[in-house]
């Protein structure tokens, strides 16, 4: 049976899981879940699979949530309250609440396992889209639908191809030629190669479209059998591959429209660093200015950014940086960085290579280097970061390759 493109689209929940405690991005994740921290300046990480889905014509969408999850449910709130549900649009946080039994969510898998009423009970979905909240990236989910629908799988997996000596830091798919899944493998010493691409390896990006009564079945079956059905990359793929399933790869077609395919899992405080400063690059690897495929977010009402030069010296100049609105650089020198909405740069202050999140203060005369400065901190007047590391580290995190993270809300003393 052939089903048009609308059909699927109608008939298909996301189920967007956003629960991720981002331990590895501390303190960026003390006071929020990793989908929440910011990135690029304006938008936040769950932004992009959600503008993904936006961007697909998928239009009904269950938000996962789970660790420090205040900032990530106002954010939904606030930038993403644009479905109507009187066309049977929607999108709502849900939160663990013990449905099944006296744990919180305790996987991936199990988040879906607790809300099958979600897409089960008199909601009469074909298909279900899972989604991570915490990956950089941009795809059209009907592409992949579409496939899903067309081989007639009982599961399908976004995959991504990299290079075999990079395969081995994730989970990797076997297939076979026609791209059907033998076999799941997380971090393999010899990761199997594309049968098609010698050299490369398919990497699982956390992207599936399974059939909702199969997704429904499998979850209670291995209940049944008392089989572990935690995460669905280690326990529950491994079970449907095993059990000779209709198990098929999806290879990534990239919407960002590079010569390399570009997808990022900002799991630490370096890859974070690493993803932000490429965006200020000549030719960055992620392309925000498509507009044939838009990153919405929470637009604040700043006004624009601006510059304010003074006398002599006191020159507000930005070189090679992204500044958003409500910044003013008022007779400071901003290059190679980021600056949030509503930043204060004051005259004689140097801030470089830096990542500076909203609503922060950077008081004259003072100094930044390598620094990631989270939300709603005021820098004092003739202070230093990223010059003696070794003094840094008794205030704030540093990482091993000197990037220094001031958490949000630091107070920091006058000098």
């Amino acid at each position: 049976m052939t089903f048009p493109g609308s059909s699927i689209l109608r008939d298909t929940v996301t189920m967007l899981l956003a629960g991720g405690q981002g331990e590895r991005l501390y303190p960026l994740t003390a006071h929020r879940g990793k989908p929440a921290v910011p990135f690029g300046g304006k938008y936040r990480i769950i932004d992009f699979a959600l503008s993904n889905c936006l961007n697909s014509g998928l239009r009904k969408i269950y938000v996962l949530v789970q660790y420090k999850s205040d900032s990530l449910n106002q954010h939904i709130f606030e930038a993403w309250s644009i479905f109507n549900p009187e066309l049977g649009e929607f999108i709502y946080s849900v939160p663990p609440q013990r449905k099944m039994n006296n744990d919180w969510y305790l996987g991936t898998a199990n988040a879906i396992y607790q809300n099958m009423n979600l897409f089960s009970d008199n909601k009469k979905f074909n298909w279900v889209l899972l989604l991570s909240g915490d990956h950089i990236y941009k795809m059209d989910y009907l592409k992949m639908l579409q496939y899903h629908v067309d081989t007639k799988a009982d599961l399908s997996i976004a995959c991504i191809e990299v290079p075999r000596e990079e395969a081995t830091r994730f989970g990797v798919v076997s297939v076979d030629d026609n791209y059907a899944i033998n076999s799941f493998v997380e971090k393999p010493v010899a990761p199997p190669e594309i049968p098609d691409q010698p050299g490369f390896s398919f990497v699982n990006m956390g992207i599936y479209v399974f059939n909702a009564q199969g997704l429904r079945d499998i979850l209670i079956e291995m209940e049944s059998k008392n089989l572990k059905a935690h995460d669905f990359g280690k326990d529950v793929l491994p079970y449907m591959v095993q059990s000779k399933m209709n198990v098929a790869a999806y290879k990534f077609y990239d919407e960002n429209k590079k010569q390399k395919p570009y997808w990022k899992d900002i799991g630490t405080i370096e890859s974070y660093y690493e993803a932000s400063m490429d965006l200020i690059s000549i030719i960055p690897e992620f392309n925000f200015y498509d507009l044939s495929w838009p990153m919405r977010t929470y637009q604040f009402q700043f006004p624009p950014a601006k510059t304010v030069s003074h006398e002599g010296e006191r020159v507000g100049r930005t070189l090679n940086s992204l500044i958003c609105d409500g910044s003013i650089v008022s007779g400071g020198l901003v290059e190679r960085s980021l600056l949030g909405p509503n930043v204060k740069v004051n005259s004689f202050a140097y801030i470089t290579d830096s990542i500076i999140m909203n609503n922060c203060k950077i008081g004259r005369h003072t100094r930044i280097r390598r620094a990631i400065i989270d939300k709603n901190v005021d820098i004092p007047e003739g202070y230093e970061i990223g010059f003696d590391l070794e003094g840094d580290k008794k205030k704030f995190t540093v990482t091993e390759s000197g990037i220094v993270v001031v958490a949000k809300n630091q107070i920091l003393p006058e000098k």
